[in-house]
Formats: C-alpha cells, structure tokens, sequence
C-alpha cells in the first residue's frame, strides 16, 4: 500500500478520528459525500481547501480500515 501521508490522526483535531492534512475534515465525511455519488470534481468545489490527492488517499485509507480485523483482547 502506498504511504497514505496526508491522513492525520491528532487527538485534538476532531476528537482523533482520521483527517486530511489535520485539518476538521475527516476522511469519513469525504467517503460520504463520495457515498452520494458526488464526482471527485464536485467534492473538490465544496470543500476548496483540499486536493485530488487528499481524496484518493481518504478512499485508500477507507478500503484499508473496511479490511482491517479486530481482535479481542485475550487476559
């Protein structure tokens, strides 16, 4: 997988969850305007701060968690 640099995670940016580039969009806001069938195109209009790449890297880090297996842990 490629290195997904522009996905922070920062306790005291929106309480932790993933964001781009630290700032207050999370990468589950991003995957769901995207669920709607917003082109990456329209995304980009609605939030002009943000990049081609910072969308592609929020879907590639969304397909990675989706995979991911959580385990319990044993004492």
């Amino acid at each position: 997988m490629k290195e997904l640099n522009r996905i922070t995670m920062d306790p005291a940016v929106m309480g932790g969850k993933p964001c781009i580039r630290g700032m207050r969009v999370t990468v589950g806001t991003i995957v769901g305007v995207m669920a709607t069938g917003k082109a990456i195109e329209e995304v980009l209009a609605a939030y002009p701060y943000i990049e081609r790449e910072d969308i592609l890297q929020a879907l590639t880090y969304a397909a990675w968690r989706s995979e991911e297996k959580d385990l319990p842990l044993v004492s």
